[in-house]
């Protein structure tokens, strides 16, 4: 395609783009399906490759973040975004409402819920967004730029809508960028599984996700952004605060669906106390009702204080925090061996519900926090989240509290507990506890393990708690009485179960190795013990140092497949895995996949929205190329999703490819055909 009608091209593609984000994220409804979406988006891409100099800040395609910066700079509010009188009691609101009734002769307000979340000014410029600042102190904030232009719901230039006013010259626009409390709970596991420090709310998630250096690292996470108001705006006026409200929308920016103009006192208190009840079942977290007086001349009349204006008010819902004692602590094992500490509290009320437990997630976390039996704490409770320690409160202590220390061994099995170095959590290692066994029977007949269709989760547990299976090879010693005599389990269940048994069997190395659960090794890893070693034997047989010279395996994987090897209980289980006529198939040391990617070498970092590692892993090696650990000249690509870290900048010191999802994904797509045969390869098939 020439210059010109590539750049006609463009601009309709930009104008498609951008009326079908308003269509999605403000009017939330769209036109077309996400895959036709996804296509008009790649031919942009495309496009923009070929022609560079058609590119442009304000391109839908400029989403992904730009480099990590030092530090963030400042930017100046033109008008300060003051804060908001918080009010706490009925008796205060209404002492709000005499005086908007005295000033304004009526109560007319407009209501919208109070985001727990960070406030941030937009600044457009001929409908292109320019800036992006936090509130800061009120007069100086933080510049987010380039992190905000990673939102969906932020747009890069504005629309005008059929019916609409005119695009402003210069609109600074404010709103709440927030954290969805489900993604918030996704997060939260992630990190905590990753043995990083998890965040204490959405808000300091919300915070914390939009202030990072790397663009990128707030483009993986999942913020949304509500838009409520403006600072100073050129060539555009409204009488009232509602005809406002109502115009962003039309001009492409998302206001909040709950957004009312109520009129009276009693619509006032309607709306609170509405909006209080349906505070657990919003997709994010309120903490509260601002009510502003909806004429504008109004809100000149009644004036500002020095920090927040006095035609508009916070009216919060009851504390989600509260005081109380750690009585002690609790350790329980779940379903993957990990020991993890329980905070059991002197019960409290805390938004409605009685609080007497709280997850401290691990022992790091109590060493961080510094948490003592005895403590007086302070907790909170966002929504439905588990209730979380914020801190202890050492002023309060008496000396009398006590270090809390983890047991030695698991607390149902008895068998000693362990600590891979490098990770913050303390494992049973013992397959056979009690407390694991249902998650790793589950594990165990899963699709890239041993694939046992019919034994799912309820099955596990009956089979558990009925005593049939107390440990992995029982399975193999199951009969059609002892299933039938299950509930919901007939004759011909069991037998598609049993047939199914009989299967899994003949398995390869790397399922057998996959569905034994031990910790730290996937797809990927059993993929590399098994090419590795050829044979299960020689793993059994295998050193530390040995594990750690596989390329691919470092020190604390090793550590970990050791471990999990050496302990007689687990040897015990393998042994009489194979002796019910489990037969792992040797993998021939010897050969090499064959495929468009043979020779190729790629490292993964971060996480991928559209497959877990291992099975992105699987899919290189389908098409002969090689998945190692670590980043060096050899390198021929890193592939980096969300939170990269150290090896996406190794990869940029040393010049090696970096690939993300998209360009990795269009790299599979290329090579893609007939796989090899399966016993080439390094992992499984299905």
């Amino acid at each position: 395609m020439d210059h010109p009608p590539a750049a006609a091209r463009i601009a309709e593609l930009r104008e498609q783009l951008l009326y079908h984000n308003y269509r999605y994220y403000v009017l939330d409804d769209p036109l077309v399906a996400d895959s036709e979406y996804d296509q008009l988006l790649r031919e942009l891409q495309d496009l923009e490759e070929q022609f560079p100099d058609l590119l442009t800040p304000d391109s839908p395609t400029q989403r992904v973040g730009a480099a990590p910066r030092e530090e963030l700079g400042t930017v100046v509010h033109n008008l300060p975004m003051l804060s908001l009188e918080s009010l706490y009691s009925a008796e205060d609101f209404e002492r709000f409402l005499e005086r908007v009734e005295r000033e304004a002769g009526v109560v007319e307000l407009v209501a919208e819920p109070k985001f727990d979340g960070l406030a941030v000014e937009l600044v457009y410029v001929e409908g292109a967004l320019l800036t992006a600042s936090t509130r800061g102190d009120g007069l100086v904030g933080e510049d987010v730029s380039d992190n905000l232009r990673t939102l969906r719901t932020v747009p890069l230039r504005l629309i005008r809508t059929e019916g609409a006013p005119p695009l402003p010259p210069r609109l600074e626009v404010r709103g709440e960028v927030i954290f969805p409390t489900a993604a918030f709970r996704r997060l939260n596991q992630t990190r905590e599984e990753a043995g990083e420090p998890v965040f204490a709310n959405p808000r300091n998630a919300a915070a914390g996700s939009l202030r990072q250096l790397d663009a990128q690292i707030t483009a993986a996470r999942p913020l949304e952004i509500y838009f409520y108001g403006i600072g100073q705006m050129e060539g555009a006026d409204f009488a009232t605060e509602e005809e406002l409200v109502s115009t962003l929308p039309r001009w492409g920016l998302r206001v909040d669906e709950r957004v009312r103009l109520v009129v009276g006192r009693e619509a006032a208190r309607d709306f609170y106390r509405d909006l209080e009840a349906a505070r657990e079942d919003l997709p994010f977290e309120i903490d509260g009702v601002v009510f502003k007086v909806n004429d504008h001349a109004v809100q000149a009349a009644m004036g500002e204080r020095s920090r927040s204006p006095r035609w508009a008010v916070a009216y919060k819902f009851p504390a989600r925090q509260a005081t109380t004692r750690l009585r002690s602590i609790f350790v329980s094992v779940g379903r993957t061996g990990v020991l993890t500490p329980v905070a059991m509290l002197e019960p409290v009320p805390i938004g409605g519900v009685t609080v007497s437990r709280a997850s401290l997630h691990n022992i790091e976390e109590i060493e961080r926090k510094d948490l003592r039996i005895g403590d007086n704490l302070l907790v909170e409770r966002a929504g439905d989240v588990i209730p979380y320690v914020v801190k202890p409160i050492v002023e309060d202590r008496t000396g009398a509290e006590q270090i809390f220390h983890m047991p030695e061994a698991c607390p149902v099995c008895g068998t000693p507990a362990i600590r891979t170095p490098g990770e913050p959590f303390v494992r049973c290692p013992n397959l056979d506890c009690p407390a694991q066994l249902e998650g790793h029977l589950g594990h165990f007949a899963s699709r890239y393990a041993l694939d046992i269709e019919g034994l799912g989760e309820k099955l596990a547990r009956q089979l558990v708690s009925t005593g049939l299976v107390r440990s992995l090879p029982d399975l193999y010693d199951l009969t059609e009485e002892q299933l039938t005599a299950l509930e919901r389990m007939g004759a011909k269940s069991a037998q598609n179960l049993l047939a199914q048994l009989a299967r899994s069997k003949q398995t390869t190395l790397p399922r057998f190795l996959l569905a034994l659960s031990i910790p730290q090794v996937g797809e990927h890893v059993a993929g590399l013990l098994a090419a590795h070693f050829g044979n299960l034997e020689a793993l059994l047989a295998s050193t530390p140092e040995e594990l750690q010279a596989i390329p691919g395996v470092g020190p604390e994987i090793a550590t970990s497949v050791h471990d999990f090897l050496a302990e007689p209980r687990n040897l015990a289980v393998i042994r009489g895995l194979l002796a019910h006529g489990v037969q792992p198939a040797p993998v021939p040391r010897s050969a090499a996949a064959a495929g468009p990617l043979a020779g190729q070498t790629f490292v993964f970092t971060g996480t991928l929205e559209s497959y877990t590692r291992e099975a992105a892993g699987r899919l290189v090696q389908e098409r002969g190329g090689k998945v190692i650990g670590s980043v060096s000249k050899k390198t021929n690509y890193v592939v980096a999703g969300a939170d990269p870290g150290s090896k996406r900048a190794q990869a940029e010191k040393l010049g090696v490819a970096l690939l993300d999802e998209a360009a990795f994904q269009r790299l599979l797509d290329e090579t893609s055909g007939p796989p090899p045969e399966p016993v080439a390869l390094t992992l499984p098939l299905d």
